[in-house]
């Protein structure tokens, strides 16, 4: 069975989905914004892999706010490069935590290894799974792009094209 819909059933579909993006966006610069102030207020400023996350967040507020000004293919694009950049970068921060932690306890303990390495280096003085909220973060915003209307227009206008 096929399901005609009229232009305007597709323009209410939209608008629906506009209220959802727009709290996932919110949701992502509310979790920036917090993020960024607990990074800072735990001074973490000292080396550039410590300042990378800050630039992250910096550079994901510019492209919300240039996809927010300009919501058009280009912007949304680059809204999905930034979020997987953001999950890129959880990734490192998620490794460099827990290899700091690791070293530390190996210092503390040379003999350690194994399964109480691990979970000391989990435990350890700098929150290893911290990081893990640039992941969490990006998800946010990818989740934000999925059938947005920019999108939507410009594979028409390629489909159109192309024909």
């Amino acid at each position: 069975m096929t399901l005609n819909t009229s232009p305007n059933d597709r323009r209410n579909a939209s608008t629906a989905a506009v209220m959802p993006r727009r709290a996932l966006l919110s949701l992502l610069a509310f979790g920036l914004a917090g993020t960024g102030a607990e990074l800072l207020l735990l001074e973490h400023t000292e080396n550039f892999w410590q300042w990378l996350p800050l630039l992250l967040i910096a550079l994901t507020f510019v492209v919300l706010v240039l996809q927010c000004v300009l919501p058009r293919p280009a912007a949304v694009r680059t809204l999905q490069v930034m979020m997987i950049l953001l999950m890129a970068g959880g990734v490192i921060g998620l490794g460099l935590h827990f290899n700091g932690n690791r070293e530390f306890e190996l210092e503390l303990h040379p003999g350690q290894s194994g399964v109480k390495l691990i979970w000391a280096s989990l435990k350890g003085a700098t929150p290893a799974l911290a990081p893990g909220m640039f992941i969490l973060l990006g998800c946010l915003g990818l989740i934000s792009t999925i059938h947005h209307p920019a999108l939507a227009a410009s594979a028409k206008t390629e489909t159109s094209i192309a024909n």
